[in-house]
């Protein structure tokens, strides 16, 4: 088990090699995977399962759905996230018969002290463009807030920490809260809301691959929970 500081290490190195710009022609791309994790305890030991939901990106058809559960051992640090969820995020991905053209991470990326949220982390080993999409805020320097976009869908405000935009706070619809959209690597911020909302439909304001697979994890924790 590491600690804290070879997390940041790691974290440290892998954040010079993030791309900020697009590697793919938007036009391009087919299938998106929604990637959530739930948690649960059994006495001393924690669990969590990982759910990814693959969609066709214009029809918004599910394709697949897989998910991989098993014990956490890493445990909780702040800004350390990915570090408990990786393993089970590779575990599923390897289910995957659809090898998706881009994930969409339930959570951050870009948006992180060290912009290294699990949406960010990931990427290095799915070898795919990723984005983070949030429901709550987070604050990467635990003070700056966001302010909020204009209530029309589609509107967003900027996330700036610093001079440098960590992410954005965007409406994908009216009269609903915001989500939460940052890169995650191989993608610019304006992708990666053009996106959020061609996956976003009349149901919620919340993306439709991260949507289903957060409703895939709590389905799934009850089950294990029950075994």
């Amino acid at each position: 088990m590491k600690n804290e500081a070879e997390y940041m290490a790691v974290q440290n190195e892998l954040s010079q090699k993030i791309s900020l710009c697009d590697s793919f022609e938007i036009d391009e791309l087919e299938t998106a995977a929604g990637v959530d994790l739930a948690y649960w305890k059994k006495g001393d030991d924690e669990y969590a399962v990982c759910c990814i939901v693959v969609i066709d990106i214009k029809t918004h058809e599910v394709i697949e759905k897989k998910h991989f559960s098993g014990r956490i051992d890493v445990p909780y640090m702040p800004g350390f996230l990915a570090f408990r969820e990786l393993p089970l995020v590779l575990k599923t991905v390897e289910l995957l018969e659809v090898k998706p053209d881009i994930y969409v991470f339930d959570g951050n990326g870009y948006l992180h002290p060290r912009h290294m949220g699990i949406a960010t982390h990931a990427s290095f080993y799915l070898d795919k463009p990723t984005i983070g999409i949030a429901k709550t805020y987070f604050r990467a320097d635990r003070k700056t807030d966001f302010i909020m976009p204009e209530n029309e869908a589609g509107s967003y405000t900027d996330i700036v920490i610093e001079g440098e935009i960590y992410g954005r706070a965007l409406r994908t619809h009216k009269d609903v809260k915001p989500v939460f959209v940052s890169v995650g690597n191989n993608i610019t911020i304006d992708t990666a809301c053009k996106l959020a909302m061609m996956l976003t439909d009349k149901e919620s304001h919340i993306p439709i691959p991260t949507r289903l697979a957060d409703l895939e994890t709590h389905l799934e924790r009850e089950a294990e929970k029950n075994k």
